[in-house]
């Protein structure tokens, strides 16, 4: 896997145009297609999400996604 299409929650709200890391927590609780982190360590911990997978939730939802990288 390249690492360059992994994201963490400050990059997710970045490119979801989100104001603060928390945000994204509460996107997932708000909206249950929003892809889910490949990888979480726990409360507290890093998430990591495939961004891709992210952009393409985006574009099928109908919300700016600009995360390019």
């Amino acid at each position: 896997m390249e690492t360059d299409l992994l994201v963490d929650a400050h990059e997710v709200a970045r490119c979801l145009g989100l104001g603060h890391p928390n945000s994204v927590s509460t996107y997932q609780r708000r909206y249950a297609d929003m892809p889910r982190p490949i990888l979480d360590l726990g409360r507290g911990r890093p998430r990591l999400w495939l961004r891709p997978e992210l952009a393409a939730w985006a574009d099928a939802s109908g919300r700016r996604f600009a995360g390019a990288g």
